[in-house]
């Protein structure tokens, strides 16, 4: 019977419409609407990536070698298997012209490429005919950014190591650029044969061969796959196709968009505060309601259940809005966003993510109105009728606590389930928590401070109205507080943790950092080398070390990735050396290095931090498939590496006799002075120039731009979170509106002038703002400090300017909300509020 009655007195209430519930929607709404719209992009891309995946990969399946080409048997089995093969080389040297030099990431083709997709060119033309030979000399084609760089015209001249290229036309679009990765310069396009004379692909130098392949149509790809690992594996081979063309983008937007997400979430625990806000103000305005319906009889179950089913009418409907929003926005929005991406997608309306965004709706809807929903089952009709909610108790029964509990718990195992990350998910939905506590708490301690200082500042009417607006009985400071600061709380992790990163790339790098990365040094060139950078008084120091590339196949006679699982280690190539006897700056953790003159089975040194991540110990084995041979050595020592000074490290060395037979380079680091940079690097290409310079501080600046991007993706997350806990601060002035009303008509009947009043409520919004951007940036402070030092593992230091800019924000975004909602108070005539209040 109560469920019908319930039913029934829902449905009447209702049609009052949504008055006192715009707030209501509008917050669940918007958050919902924002991870929505993140989850249907994420979904545009993914199935972008999948549908474009044989064109983004350049065929079907690619198998890619490190620094050396397919063997003859390797060969003949791609012929037997596809219907067309193609062979790409690429690497990185520096293109020349007689006035400059630059860095370029060089892909060599053949005839065949692309298998798919075209190549466009400006001018518009055939990439054969731009890659042709004229009078003897190779054509070739550049990127915008290196013609630029380099003061090149079509066709102007300019070198590649000690070969002569025609630039014929400017690269506009690659189809298969997405799956090439980060490259640390523009590219350049030659064929493989105009190489042959540039002494740029001799042997031990670094360069990655891939060979596209165009499978038959009825190919069964699962079954190529594993006929290429099971023949070639241990030769370092590695295999791709066009069910995943990039893998690397594909996890990079995977990952990004769990993260914006979860910042997402953040904006709907703020959303939920105003949810809960106009919720209580509801209940407030409804206490006669509730009270007449005791005095006939409703049971305390009746009543929950009508305010609860009205309320979750309700949240239906935000919610619904939230998610159409969070669907139509990226598809009116394709155009735009199909622009500025550089990856393929396909816009369109996927459930998944939508049923992901309703779900957290829902929960959150539902953990922030059971709490003062739950209140009224405690308030006797004698109570309500007598003084509102000043009888009702704070906290609700235990079964409400547990059922709150309970959905809290529910909304974080699905965060955790969605984006695949626990870590992620706890870290962040730990630090929102964290967030929300402290600043409960610090809203708790401003309205007892207010009120005690309003006791004490009678000399200061102004200061005195405005500490006992702030501490008194109403819920405006905690609503203020909760909702401005945990958004602001969220801006200000992601201002210091993007301020640390820059300062780090920019600041701390560069006066650690070496000027210089050659690689590609011949053994025959490193007594030359050597003698122009010791002989040149700019140079404080030279490091070098021989240099080969491995890739880890086993570890203890297991498959390497069945032992590490996906660490890096064992996630393609990695750099190896050997060395006689280790250099001053080397630190043995364990074990001990071998004999300068040791020839015995291979030793390993192996890198400390990392061997302890995969677990390895000392005398464990490793297989390393270098050019094509295994060697499998022995772990004799441990070693500190420490890459955070952009110098020379590796994750393994070796004993000499176990390597040096093999075809190798070297590389070298320099430091020298900043006015010596540009006549060392011109006198080194110009006597080597199959060697590639690295100009580090170069290569940090890209790495910049693309952590600006990723802290400008995450700033677009936490202003949606602002922008809710801004409407929340307006809910809370426009649920104030009538008291200050009737305290405006208080004071002008005692003799306060407009003015006066005015400031009073501009000291009052002033001051929770104040206090709302200071714990704000105290929680960002931890933020930032947290995952700088444990994921980011980087140097911190507060960003001062970001936290000012914090503060004022706070202070600021009070301020208008409140005079929004101050000037009908201000206006109204005393005695006609007065009299309306009797």
């Amino acid at each position: 019977m109560s469920l019908r009655l319930a039913v029934k007195f829902a449905r009447r209430e209702l049609r009052g419409g949504l008055r006192g519930f715009r707030l209501f929607l509008a917050c669940l709404a918007l958050g919902v609407a924002a991870i929505a719209a993140v989850g249907s992009v994420r979904s545009g891309i993914e199935a972008g990536l999948a549908r474009e995946g044989a064109a983004l990969l350049g065929g079907d399946a690619e198998l890619d070698l490190t620094y050396r080409f397919a063997s003859a048997e390797e060969r003949a089995w791609m012929e037997d298997q596809a219907t067309a093969v193609s062979e790409i080389a690429e690497f990185r040297s520096m293109a020349a012209t007689d006035q400059d030099r630059a860095l370029t990431q060089v892909k060599a083709v053949d005839a065949a490429y692309p298998l798919m997709g075209n190549v466009q060119l400006e001018p518009d033309i055939a990439l054969s005919e731009a890659l042709k030979a004229q009078d003897g000399i190779p054509g070739a084609a550049m990127e915008r950014a290196l013609i630029d760089r380099l003061g090149l015209s079509l066709g102007d001249g300019f070198t590649l190591g000690t070969q002569r290229f025609i630039l014929n036309a400017m690269i506009t679009r690659e189809p298969d650029s997405a799956a090439a990765g980060f490259a640390l310069g523009p590219r350049t396009l030659v064929t493989l044969d105009s190489l042959g004379a540039s002494g740029l692909l001799s042997p031990g130098t670094l360069f990655n061969s891939k060979y596209r392949m165009l499978l038959p149509e009825n190919a069964a790809i699962n079954a190529v796959e594993t006929e290429a690992k099971d023949l070639f594996t241990d030769s370092g081979l590695r295999w791709r196709d066009a069910r995943n063309g990039a893998p690397g983008v594909s996890r990079f937007v995977e990952r990004l968009s769990a993260f914006l997400i979860l910042v997402g979430l953040s904006g709907l625990a703020v959303g939920g505060v105003g949810v809960s806000a106009a919720v209580r103000s509801y209940l407030a305005r409804k206490t006669e309601v509730i009270a007449t319906l005791r005095a006939l009889g409703a049971d305390r179950a009746t009543i929950f259940k009508t305010y609860f089913i009205q309320i979750g009418i309700l949240s239906l409907l935000g919610v619904a809005i939230g998610v159409t929003l969070g669907a139509l926005v990226p598809v009116l929005l394709a155009p735009v966003l199909e622009a500025r991406l550089p990856i393929p997608s396909a816009f369109g309306v996927f459930p998944a993510p939508l049923i992901e965004a309703a779900l957290y709706g829902l929960l959150t809807a539902f953990i922030f109105t059971l709490w003062p929903l739950a209140r009224t089952d405690r308030v006797r009709a004698a109570t309500l009728f007598r003084d509102a909610w000043d009888g009702a108790s704070r906290l609700p029964a235990w079964p409400f606590l547990f059922a709150t509990a309970s959905a809290t718990a529910l909304l974080v195992a699905l965060a955790g389930w969605f984006n695949g990350s626990w870590w992620l998910t706890f870290s962040t939905l730990g630090g929102i928590a964290g967030a929300l506590a402290l600043l409960a708490f610090a809203a708790f301690l401003i309205r007892i401070c207010a009120r005690a200082l309003s006791h004490r500042l009678r000399g200061y009417p102004r200061w005195r109205w405005a500490m006992a607006a702030i501490g008194g009985t109403g819920e405006g400071a905690s609503a203020v507080v909760l909702s401005l600061g945990l958004g602001l709380s969220v801006l200000a992790s992601v201002g210091q943790i993007d301020g640390n990163l820059r300062q780090a790339i920019a600041g701390n790098l560069p006066a650690i950092a070496p000027s210089y990365f050659f690689v590609d040094i011949q053994k025959d060139q490193m007594a030359g080398y050597t003698e122009r950078l010791e002989n040149d008084p700019a140079v404080r120091r030279i490091d070098s070390a021989p240099m080969l590339r491995g890739v880890v196949t086993q570890i203890n006679g297991r498959p390497a990735k069945d032992v590490a699982g996906d660490h890096w280690v064992v996630s393609g190539d990695r750099g190896v050396t050997y060395a006689a006897q280790p250099d001053a700056d080397t630190i043995i953790t364990e074990g001990a290095w071998w004999d300068a003159d040791y020839t015995g089975p291979p030793l390993i040194s192996f890198a400390a931090e990392e061997a302890a991540e995969i677990g390895l110990s000392l005398g464990d084995t490793v297989t390393l498939n270098v050019l094509g041979r295994d060697i499998t050595g022995t772990i004799s020592s441990f070693q500190e590496v420490d890459f955070s000074t952009a110098g020379i490290g590796f994750i393994l060395t070796m004993n000499p006799s176990a390597l040096q037979g093999a075809p190798h380079t070297f590389i070298s680091t320099v430091y020298a002075e900043p006015e010596a940079e540009a006549a060392i690097l011109r006198d080194l290409a110009t006597a080597y120039p199959n060697i590639t310079a690295i100009r580090v501080k170069d290569a940090i600046d890209r790495v910049a731009a693309v952590l600006t991007s990723l802290a400008a993706a995450t700033s677009y997350g936490a202003a949606a979170t602002l922008v809710t806990g801004f409407l929340v601060l307006i809910g809370a002035a426009a649920a104030g509106a009538d008291a200050r009303t009737y305290e405006a008509a208080m004071l002008k009947t005692l003799g306060a002038s407009r003015r006066m009043i005015a400031a009073s409520f501009i000291l009052r919004a002033a001051l929770l703002g104040l206090a709302a951007g200071t714990v704000a940036l105290l929680a960002g402070v931890l933020g930032g400090w947290a995952v700088s030092t444990f994921v980011m593992e980087t140097e911190y230091s507060i960003i001062w300017h970001s936290a000012l800019l914090i503060i004022f924000g706070g202070i600021a975004a009070t301020v208008l909300a409140g005079l929004g909602f101050a000037r009908r108070a201000l206006q109204a005539r005393p005695a006609r509020v007065l009299r309306a209040r009797e």
